[in-house]
This record gives C-alpha cells, structure tokens and sequence, in this order.
C-alpha cells in the first residue's frame, strides 16, 4: 500500500487545500494529512481544533488518514510507513522554500522523497493567512473554505 504524508499548518484547511487532498486520494492508495502543532507560529485554531475541523471537511474521502504531530517530519513520514512528503505549490513564490525544505528532508533522510501537485488555477490564490484577515474583517470567505470551516472562524471572531 502507497501512502503519502501532506503536512501541514491547516489553519483552517481551505478548498486550495482540500484539492490537493482528493487529488493525491487519487494518486495514493492513503493520504496521511499531518497536521503541525506550530506553536511558534501562534495558529489561529488549536491543534485540537484543527484536527477535528480537518477531519469534517474530509469526511468524504476513505482513504485518508488525519492527525496531528509534533516531531520532526521525517521521522513522522517513517512512523507512517509512508513513501514521501506531499506538498502544494501554489505559485512560483513557493518553490524556492519548498525546494529548501525537500533538500534539507532528503539529507536528513534520504530515503524521503518529496512531490509536488498544484491546486486547480481557480484555488491558486488562496491561503490560510488571506481567509483568516478577510475572515477577521467580516468579509465572505464562502469560496475559499468549506462552510464548516466558516462557522469556526465566526465563532473564533465571535459573529454568528
């Protein structure tokens, strides 16, 4: 069985997100959507909170596989019996970075490897970052993320 570990923030999973997921559902026989702690990056969502809105969004794929971690991703990979990393680009912008995180990865363990999907051209633009300021401004994020996702960030911005 192929399986592929996507990692990631998910603060809040978005539709670029949930693209490259059913995709790689298709490439894979299981998705394993690993969610960092990132504590240093001061998320929006608590691990918690991340996971379980992570796991409703994806509740109608089988193939996938959602929890959170807070080791070095290699070693998670290897503990998921996992072939590689999955990762999303969403524009030239981000292949610098990836390019350095799959470099440091493959010589940390070489073994890893890395890949690579785009999301479809109308979800290329968005992030995490941008649905949370429009979401903390009152603006509609409807396209961008899964309604269940818009009921946690009006609560986390204490609008119903």
């Amino acid at each position: 069985m192929k399986s592929v570990v996507y990692p990631g923030t998910f603060d809040p999973i978005t539709n670029g997100h949930t693209d490259l997921i059913e995709r790689a559902c298709r490439l894979f026989d299981h998705v394993v959507v690993a969610i960092a702690s990132s504590d240093r990056k001061g998320p929006l969502f608590s691990l918690d909170e991340r996971v379980e809105l992570t796991k409703e969004v994806l509740s109608h794929l089988n193939n996938v596989e959602v929890c959170g971690f807070n080791i070095l991703l290699v070693d998670f990979v290897k503990q998921k019996n996992a072939i590689g990393v999955l990762r999303g680009l969403r524009a030239v912008s981000d292949f610098e970075y990836e390019f350095q995180l799959a470099n440091m990865n493959r010589a940390i363990s070489p073994d890893v490897e890395s890949l690579f999907l785009t999301p479809a051209d109308h979800l290329s633009y968005i992030s995490s970052s941008l649905v949370k300021e429009i979401g903390s401004l009152g603006g509609d994020v409807t396209k961008f993320v899964h309604p269940t996702v818009i009921d946690a960030l009006n609560k986390k911005f204490a609008r119903s």
